[in-house]
């Protein structure tokens, strides 16, 4: 077996414009949009990331980089290429952590879980995901940004 580990953050622009706060695939319209390149998505992001700490293909500084400049700026296609650098191997289980004072996620995770239970070809029982507010410690705890952990395993391979 396998074990990956992944963060992301990103800090929320200064006021609601055009651009969509995505977390785990979910919109959100009550808070202003992620400062990235991307849809700044962390939990997407947080993925990727923990299985580019199994496979040592970067995918957000390399391969997101390039779809970036393409006008690929939704990281569900990020989450995608990432599947596809595990080859046969098979993710076990994700367990996803969210920390900020903004927006309300608990009535969205179900919906989270299951988004990524799709896009990874995954029951979604094994997606676990927590949201904590941060108790106005840090910057995510203020509300000035969002971060996401992820612990992902692979089954054995």
């Amino acid at each position: 077996m396998k074990i990956g580990m992944g963060q992301d953050s990103h800090r929320f622009l200064n006021e609601k414009g055009d651009k969509i706060c995505t977390i785990g695939g979910v919109e959100f319209y009550d808070v202003p949009g992620l400062d990235a390149d991307s849809d700044g998505d962390v939990v997407y992001h947080a993925i990727c990331n923990a299985i580019t700490s199994i496979t040592h293909v970067h995918i957000l500084g390399d391969i997101a980089i390039q779809m970036c400049k393409q006008g690929i700026t939704n990281s569900r296609e990020y989450l995608v290429e990432a599947k596809k650098t595990l080859g046969t191997q098979k993710i076990a289980h994700i367990a996803i952590t969210i920390e900020g004072r903004r927006p309300r996620m608990q009535a969205f995770l179900n919906q989270m879980r299951t988004n990524i239970a799709n896009l990874l070809d995954i029951d979604i029982q094994e997606v676990g995901i927590t949201c904590t507010s941060g108790n106005n410690l840090g910057d995510f705890g203020a509300g000035v940004g969002i971060q996401s952990f992820c612990i992902l395993t692979l089954a054995k391979f």
